[in-house]
């Protein structure tokens, strides 16, 4: 009977196959995604799963004509679900090991988002010049994010503005100047995958590990460097005040 019991085809294996199916492993990471999300939410910034490119409708979340697709939350809830916590952000990896991460801005950060030329000739001359960039991450759909210091919520409401007076973060009509993510918006994380099967993603050009900087400290060359990329039709495009 003992031997029954260990056999595999016993109830020792019955139970095994059961647990199994029922609690299975977390699936392994790829090779240095987990200490680069953990890296970044112990830098402070805020981490939340977000969709993943998948086969049919192009992303994890079967919309039919999903128009950001592996590139938003998973949750409605993103704001509050957001955190710097190690252990949740732990979980998420390992238990969701294709997910792409967001992170939430206009609660300790916010991203100016330019085109990927005009970031690259914006980063090209704030280094020339001696000037602290804190970190940048590309995104392979033509896009350069320069992480900063939020504007936070200053003491005169009408000088603030939401990020949808810019454009909502779902937006994905070709936007020629540079976005300002504040609050009620968010922006993938790298290391994040985008559609396509090319190995096309989002990744680090300089780590959380810089200090963030004040957003003003950057805006003028970022403005100047995209009214350079629209062939200086005008200033670059931002957000209105209310």
């Amino acid at each position: 009977m003992s031997a029954e019991f260990a056999g595999p085809t016993g109830l020792r294996g019955r139970i095994s196959q059961w647990l199994r199916r029922s609690g299975p492993e977390p699936a392994a990471t790829d090779d240095g995604r987990e200490p680069l999300l953990l890296a970044t939410a112990a830098a402070g910034l805020p981490l939340a799963p977000a969709a993943h490119p998948a086969p049919g409708y192009g992303c994890s979340c079967d919309r039919v004509g999903c128009p950001t697709p592996a590139r938003h939350p998973v949750s409605f809830a993103w704001q509050t679900q957001s955190t710097t916590d190690r252990a949740q952000v732990e979980r998420w990896v390992r238990h969701q090991p294709e997910a792409n991460f967001i992170t939430a801005t206009g609660m300790t950060h916010d991203v100016l988002d330019v085109p990927l030329e005009a970031g690259r000739e914006a980063l090209e001359r704030l280094l020339a010049d001696g000037v602290e960039v804190g970190p940048v991450a590309e995104s392979d759909d033509g896009r350069m994010y320069f992480f900063t210091l939020t504007r936070g919520t200053p003491e005169d409401e009408d000088e603030w503005w939401p990020c949808e007076l810019d454009c909502h973060p779902e937006t994905m009509d070709e936007h020629p100047g540079l976005r300002w993510h504040c609050r009620g918006s968010y922006v993938l994380v790298p290391p994040a995958r985008l559609p396509g099967g090319d190995g096309e993603g989002v990744h680090w050009v300089r780590g959380p590990e810089f200090a963030l900087p004040e957003p003003l400290m950057l805006l003028e060359r970022l403005t100047d460097a995209c009214a350079r990329h629209v062939g200086g039709q005008g200033s670059a495009t931002w957000p209105s005040r209310r």
